[in-house]
């Protein structure tokens, strides 16, 4: 049961596609503080994907549009409008994110530039892309909250990652330059979350992730924090309880990101070596 912390707040979810993803997780948490939601995707991705069997457990629409395309965008906006009564959006998740060289094998250091520029556009431009759309149309509330899905890897190297660490940097700056842009203007609080690594789609994607995980687990105090308290911790941030946390890069990891080493790991190294 959820305490309606979300409750007569509307949002719109990009990027939900099966029960691994982390949109997906989200707008069941959402839906259970209260909110009145819209899914969106990618039309091909919503037609190949459980996207439509979401809609229905939180009772939602779905409404197709490529993050890339500024006409998409402002055409989920104006059904926005049509299905919220004309009422505007209190909250909007970005969680879309997407490799074609991770997926091709591409090394780091031998990037085909093609799949690179739609990383981006994909990753992170798009981002820039919702918000610009959403200022321009005006659509989003005083206070509202916008919240996209980063990564560590902004700020660390881990070679596997490839270019999607590039996109996360261009991400993060982009909720950072948006964020006083749209603060100033409507009080409209953007942030972006860092998660621990989670077992979506995208994620397994990589060359050993699933050792990394591992290693990840074994670098937290906490241990990796599990999906579902990261959708929790979403919702903090679309509510009004977090009015003034805005521009902020917010590591969500169990403590990954502020730990040097740990008595685990060198308990686990320790007993291999023997």
């Amino acid at each position: 049961m959820g305490n309606n912390i979300l409750k007569g707040k509307k949002g719109i979810i990009f990027g939900a596609l099966n029960e691994q993803s982390i949109a997906w997780q989200v707008a069941l948490k959402c839906k259970e503080e209260g909110a009145e939601l819209i899914l969106s995707n990618l039309p091909i991705a919503i037609r190949f994907s459980n996207t439509k069997r979401l809609a229905k457990l939180i009772d939602a629409p779905v409404f197709g549009a490529d993050v890339t395309k500024t006409t998409d965008i402002e055409q989920l906006y104006d059904y926005s409008a049509e299905h919220f009564k004309g009422e505007k959006v209190d909250f909007m998740l970005h969680s879309v994110a997407n490799s074609l060289n991770i997926r091709k094998k591409h090394s780091y250091t031998d990037l085909n530039y093609d799949f690179l520029t739609k990383t981006l556009d994909v990753s992170a431009i798009s981002f820039h892309k919702i918000l610009q759309v959403a200022y321009k149309k005006d659509i989003l509330n005083d206070w509202a909250s916008v919240v996209a899905l980063s990564y560590i890897a902004a700020q660390r190297i881990f070679p596997a990652y490839n270019e999607m660490a590039d996109a996360k940097v261009l991400l993060e700056g982009v909720a950072r330059n948006f964020g006083y842009h749209y603060g100033s203007r409507r009080k409209v609080r953007i942030n972006t979350i860092s998660q621990s690594p989670t077992k979506t789609s995208s994620g397994t994607g990589i060359d050993g992730f699933l050792q990394f995980m591992d290693y990840a687990d074994n670098m937290s105090p906490l241990g990796n924090a599990p999906v579902e308290n990261l959708a929790a911790f979403c919702t903090m941030l679309f509510s009004d309880y977090t009015r003034y946390v805005t521009m902020q890069n917010i590591y969500h990891d169990g403590g990954f990101s502020t730990t040097g080493l740990t008595d685990k790991l060198v308990s686990n190294i320790t007993i291999k070596e023997k």
